[in-house]
Order: C-alpha cells, then structure tokens, then sequence
C-alpha cells in the first residue's frame, strides 16, 4: 500500500505516534503531515476541507485527546476528537475510496478479565477517555470504509509526556517513588508502533473488499506492571543515562486516586495481527532497551 507514488494523510503528526510515524513513512512515500494546529479535529468541516484538498491515497489518524485525567471534566471535546471526528474522517476515506488506519486504545477494556483481551471481547470503558476511544471505533465500524483500527496500549517514546519520561525526570528529583504494581499491560513504543503500521501496510492492499480490513491489537507481547515497568526504565537508565535509581515501592492504585479510572488488566492478544499480517511483536523489554539506545 506504502511506494513512492503513495500520498499519506497523517493527522497528530507532533504526537509520539505521529512523529515515529513521519520518520518511518517519509522515505517509503509523500506524507501530508498535520499537526494539531494545522488541523483541529474537534472541527468537522475543516476535517473534511483539509482530506479533499489533500486527496490521499490513505489516511493515517494518528491524532486524538490522551489526557485521561483531563478528559473527565472536558467529555464534549474528548468526543468531538475521539468520537466523532473518526467518523468523519472514515466519510471522507469512502468517499475517496481509500483507507484509514486508526489507533485506539486498551482502555475500551474493564479490565476484569483473568487474561488477555481478544478483538472478539465486548468493551466496557470505566472513564470518558475509553468511553469516547470506543465512540471513534464504532463510528469507523459504521460507515463501514476500508479501515484498519490499531488497539495499543501504555505508549511511550523518547520525546513527550509520557511514563518513561516522567520516572526518568523523577528519578533526577526524589530519592524515593511510589507506583502502581495492581495494574498490568504491555508498554510499546511509539516507534515500534509505527514499524508496525509500516508493515500492515507494505503487506496489504486498498480495496475496499480487502477482508484483512479491521480491528486489531497491536501491543508490544508480553507485560507488567508499572512498578515492574518502572523498574526496567531505571535498570536502563543506570547503565545509558548514568541515572542513579531512587528507592522504588509498590502500592495500590487504591493508594494513588486519578480522576480517570483505569482497567487493572489491559492486556490485549495479538494472535490475530500475527495470523494476518506475520506480524509478531518484539517483548516490551526490547522496546525499551531500544528507546534507551535512542535517549543516551
């Protein structure tokens, strides 16, 4: 799908996804890249505006509201970014008669199940942030274009507000940090990600009959916790950033109250990207080893 003569939309294109994304595609094809001041998504039809002047041969929403905490209080504008504007842009993707990848999130999930979640799982978000991820996804679903919704989780890269940055910022800070070890996932990196999308792509058509056309989870394998994933990011930071690690110790997220509830389990089965596309994630370990070779 991804040649010289391909010409990608890519919204969010200043966020941690979106910036993996430029680099990995900009040498495998034109890339229209927006960021959130080029393009508001909370504005309909500057969305519609901006996807026919550009004239896409795909698009990529790599865009959306992340503050969980935030989005308690703001619903309205989380929805028109997360809920609604996928619709739109998944209109104008038919329209064209292209595709859109979209990434979504694992906080659609409860997280009461005991394992990992299939795409084949019923959602039940517990904040706005999933509650309004889970709009965007059904409102693609809807009007059914050709599309490829990206479940990830727990992203990180080695620029932005992130978990990683903020344990390493801490660590610089406080002698001691408490964080959450009753909440499981699988941290992926934002580059990874897009190495990820990078090979969706380069492995499937844009028909719109395509049947690899879906959802699916695209995780880094294996998990943690945060505790455990704090840990990791310090054992790095010791040997590549010459950091000396604070005292570390777990608590419950009973102990450490957000506005945003958050899943205890969020982490999602990634057979099915494996069966379809022969893509099999690196273990979250590695990705960050990997981003840590990018920060020293």
């Amino acid at each position: 799908m991804t040649s010289k003569t391909s010409r990608i939309l890519l919204t969010g294109s200043n966020g941690q996804v979106g910036r993996a994304l430029r680099q990995t595609l900009a040498p495998l094809c034109t890339v229209v890249a927006l960021s959130r001041d080029a393009l508001d998504l909370a504005d309909p039809d500057a969305i519609r505006k901006t996807v026919r002047d550009s004239q896409p041969t795909l698009i990529i929403n790599a865009a959306a509201y992340t503050a969980v905490d935030r989005a308690e209080s703001e619903p309205e504008l989380a929805m028109a970014v997360n809920g609604i504007a996928p619709g739109i842009l998944a209109e104008e993707a038919k329209r064209l008669k292209v595709a859109l990848v979209h990434y979504s999130t694992d906080y659609v999930f409860d997280g009461t199940k005991a394992s990992a979640y299939t795409e084949a799982d019923i959602p039940n978000p517990l904040n706005v942030y999933g509650k309004t991820k889970l709009a965007g996804e059904q409102a693609i679903q809807a009007v059914n274009a050709a599309h490829y919704i990206l479940r990830t989780s727990w992203v990180y890269a080695a620029e932005g507000a992130n978990f990683l940055n903020t344990i390493l910022r801490l660590a610089r800070e406080r002698p001691e940090l408490r964080i959450v070890d009753d909440q499981v996932g699988a941290p992926t990196w934002a580059h990874a990600i897009a190495d990820m999308t990078a090979q969706l792509l380069a492995s499937t058509s844009i028909k719109s009959a395509d049947p690899q056309h879906g959802l699916y989870h695209l995780t880094a394998s294996g998990a943690t916790t945060w505790f455990g994933f704090a840990q990791a990011i310090l054992v790095e930071a010791e040997k590549t950033l010459h950091i000396t690690a604070p005292r570390l110790l777990p608590i419950k997220t009973a102990d450490y109250p957000l506005p945003a509830k958050r899943p205890a389990n969020s982490r999602l089965d990634t057979a099915r990207l494996a069966s379809a596309f022969g893509i099999k994630p690196a273990p979250w370990k590695k990705m960050l080893e990997q981003c840590m070779r990018e920060k020293a």
